[in-house]
């Protein structure tokens, strides 16, 4: 039979500059656990296999890597070596282990991305070393200063020959990828520097964000605007936003305050969102539970009453309406042309109320 050659494991034996006290009343993968001292006078609790394997030879006092870890002094991991553990620990509670590139930097690294072949190197492998570019020339852009690195990548800060400044990667420099601000790569669609498009006057260019082109423009108000190009060339922009003001009060067809548009509007049924009752002007008080009516005419409220039932409520504002509402339209169409008399009844309306209720 082949000779067990591990020791015996039992209170007295030493093992490195550990002594076997006592058992514990702990077990770990079926193995009894032991308490052993230290020559430093530290404490460690240990398995039988342990022991046996020699793996621990202290309580941590001397070695580098604590017990339970993997050791991997010196080993190489593409261009990194590992040279000690810091004792942090990665998102997945990976140590974390300082490593000497080729390159001549050093770098932290988890313990699992060194195994796996994730981390080879302090990043000099897949990003390109910091040069001195200051005054060098890329395209139209030229180099004025270091602008730091971030995400991995070296920045310059640069100015192009239109006379704006940039920062731009040296990755994209040396590669050609960038050789301007924007605007040798993004030119305007179309020159509508000048052009007129309502009440707004082109003034200049504002640049192109991915892939849409701004111009500032300016009003006739006075303000200045940025504007998209398709909304200044398919009309849907013709103000810096003071004209729309003026559409909406006009189709609201103010007379002495009061709006010709929203009477109408009353006399086709039209509720506010928060009516409850069916019927305009008229709702439920609840302190004296009965329903009652009133009227809004020319910024007066009038009072019409509270009535038992819901029907001599709605008789009331109607009566009201003929009275208020009725007497002033029919005095605002004999005013007006006959053309806009005619025309009323067939006004998108809708969407102006929906604005005047919000």
């Amino acid at each position: 039979m082949k000779e067990n050659k591990r020791p015996k494991i039992k209170p007295g034996v030493c093992i490195g500059k550990l002594t076997v006290i006592e058992t514990t009343p702990e077990r770990k993968n079926g193995y009894m656990v032991w308490r052993c001292d230290c020559e430093c006078g530290g404490s460690i609790c240990l398995d039988t296999r342990t022991l046996q394997r020699g793996t621990i030879r202290d309580c941590g006092c001397e070695t580098v890597v604590k017990p339970g870890q993997r050791d991997i002094t010196g080993q190489r991991f593409g261009q990194l070596v590992a040279l000690y553990p810091t004792g942090g620990q990665g998102r997945d509670g990976s140590l974390i282990w300082h490593c000497r590139c080729d390159c001549g930097s050093e770098v932290d690294a988890p313990l699992h991305q060194l195994t796996a072949g994730y981390r080879k190197s302090c990043g000099c492998l897949s990003r390109p070393p910091l040069k001195d570019y200051v005054g060098k020339r890329f395209g139209k852009l030229v180099v004025q200063r270091y602008a730091g690195k971030w995400d991995g990548l070296h920045r310059w800060q640069c100015i192009c020959d239109c006379g704006r400044e940039t920062v731009v990667g040296q990755t994209s420099l040396q590669s050609g990828k960038t050789k301007s601000c924007g605007c040798l790569g993004n030119p305007p669609a179309r020159d509508i520097l000048g052009r007129h498009f309502g009440d707004l006057t082109v003034t200049a260019y504002d640049g192109n964000r991915e892939g849409i082109y701004f111009w500032r423009c300016r009003c006739k108000c006075g303000k200045e605007t940025i504007v998209r190009q398709n909304n200044l060339l398919m009309g849907h922009t013709k103000s810096c936003g003071c004209r729309q003001k003026t559409v909406y009060i006009e189709n609201l067809k103010l007379v002495d305050g009061t709006s010709v548009t929203l009477l109408e509007a009353a006399r086709h049924q039209r509720l506010l969102s928060v009516n409850s009752s069916g019927y305009n002007g008229v709702y439920w008080n609840k302190k004296n539970e009965k329903w009652a009516a009133q009227i809004t005419f020319k910024g007066k409220t009038y009072y019409l009453g509270s009535f038992e039932k819901i029907e001599d409520a709605v008789k009331a504002r109607k009566t009201a309406e003929e009275r208020f509402f009725g007497a002033f339209l029919e005095w605002y169409y004999d005013t007006h042309s006959e053309i806009e008399k005619d025309d009323r009844e067939n006004r998108c309306i809708e969407k102006r109320i929906d604005m005047h209720d919000e």
